[in-house]
């Protein structure tokens, strides 16, 4: 699995690198045709945190999610971390949906 992080008005240290690895690493776990994984931090103006999440599987399946800080008590970690929760979610729906017989159009 190919995995790209891009930072946009942040630099990416050691640590947000390492701890984005760890966490879009797992994606396989749920889907195993996921290709690639792009991974897109960025901070606006105000300083609030977003991150955008998006993972290619075989068939040109496309899962994307973002996440934004609203403001609060959010870090990038934190973003992060409710991001790979929602895609892992996406992507298990997703499996679930093909492998159900009602779904995939077969005889059941």
């Amino acid at each position: 699995m190919k995995l790209n992080i891009t930072g946009k008005g942040i630099e990416i240290t050691k640590a947000l690198r390492e701890h984005t690895e760890d966490k879009a690493s797992k994606l396989p776990r749920y889907y195993s045709s996921i290709t690639s994984v792009d991974v897109i931090l960025d901070n606006d103006n105000g300083g609030n945190p977003s991150v955008e999440v998006i993972a290619r599987a075989e068939h040109n399946k496309v899962f994307v999610v973002k996440e934004k800080s609203d403001g609060g008590d959010r870090d990038m970690y934190a973003c992060l971390d409710i991001a790979i929760h929602k895609i892992e979610r996406q992507i298990s729906k997703a499996k679930d949906k093909e492998r159900n017989p009602i779904h995939n159009g077969s005889k059941a």
